[in-house]
Parts: structure tokens; sequence; C-alpha cells
């Protein structure tokens, strides 16, 4: 069975490198459109967008989101950090200045299923940012409360993620994905019957 839409997933990585051309705004807001289309909790449709465009705010996001890396990644267990440094996944953050475009993705908490509801859209937007030709990561700040007076979000809203949006640079290959035989179960645990 041959599916377009499989295809497109399979294709999908993330990606912390970018090229420097700039993405087009009709682009964006395309996958913001195609975002609000996902299911949510009593079709509250909790999650709001930020487009992040002015450099001074973007500079000054990356040094506050690094400040909270650079604690996280000295406090991680030694598993994680090994893994960490196996990616080269450093507690820089790059990608919040090179990429051309940034998107934060807020979850209304006040809503039911805030959380949930909302990273179903962002799943969505993954998917459409591919089909789109573009490249993203799923960043999310050890801390995003602490960047809450830096984006002047309301209380209940709370940062879910910040994509960096952008043409990918990134030589690096799509991580392997486990067989669907290994992850699948019938009726019971430890039943695999696919």
């Amino acid at each position: 069975m041959n599916s377009k839409l499989l295809d497109l997933v399979k294709k999908r990585s993330t990606t912390r490198i970018f090229d420097s051309r700039e993405v087009n705004s009709e682009d964006l807001l395309y996958c913001i459109r195609v975002a609000i289309q996902a299911p949510s909790g009593a079709n509250r449709q909790p999650w709001r967008f930020l487009i992040i465009d002015d450099p001074l705010l973007r500079k000054e996001l990356r040094e506050k989101c690094e400040e909270q890396e650079k604690i996280f990644h000295e406090n991680v267990n030694a598993e994680l950090k090994e893994w960490f440094r196996s990616k080269q996944i450093m507690w820089h953050k790059p990608h919040l200045t090179s990429a051309p475009s940034l998107l934060a993705i807020f979850s209304d908490q006040n809503m039911v299923y805030a959380t949930e509801s909302t990273w179903l859209a962002i799943g969505y937007i993954l998917i459409v940012i591919e089909e789109k030709s573009l490249s993203t990561v799923t960043y999310t700040p050890p801390h995003p409360k602490g960047l809450r007076e830096l984006f002047g979000s309301p209380e209940n809203f709370r940062l879910e993620t910040i994509l960096p949006i952008g043409y990918s640079a990134d030589p690096k290959q799509k991580e392997e994905r486990q067989s669907t035989e290994k992850l699948i179960y019938r009726n019971r645990w430890r039943e695999l019957n696919v």
C-alpha cells in the first residue's frame, strides 16, 4: 500500500541547522491554518500561536533559553548527559536566532485537555511543515514560565514549544524508527499480533 501521507512523515526529521532563505509568510500561515484543524477536547481549541520575527526579541529569547539550558544540562543524570553528548546536543541554541522564523505555541490551561489538544495541533503542524519542504525542531525550554514576561503572555497560557522554522541545512539523517511489529499489541499487552 502506497500512501502520500506515510511517505511524507517518513521523510520528516528534526533540524537544528537552517540555511538563510526566508520562509514565505503565507506558508507559515498555511501551517497554522492546518494546525487549528486538529481535534481538541470538548472542541475548546486551547492553542495560541505567536510568530516571533523581531531580531532583538529573538536574541533575548535565545539568551534566556541558553541560561536555562546550561543549568539543565549541568544537572541531568549521567545517562541523559551521555545521550546529549552522542547526539551533539548542547545548551547552545543557535537555531533560535538562525532559523528564519520562530513560532511559539501556547495552551490555555484554563481549558480542559489543553496540553493534550495543543500537542495534537503541534503534530499537525510538524507534518504540514514537511509538506511545505520546510524543517523544524520542537524546542521545549526547561523553564517556560520564565519566558512569560518576555512574550507578554497571560498567566493561564503555558508555552508548550518553540518551533524554529526554515529550510534545512542540517546534514544529519533521520533517526531510525522501531519496527511496527515491536510496537503494536492486540487485545492484551504482550499478545503481539498486528
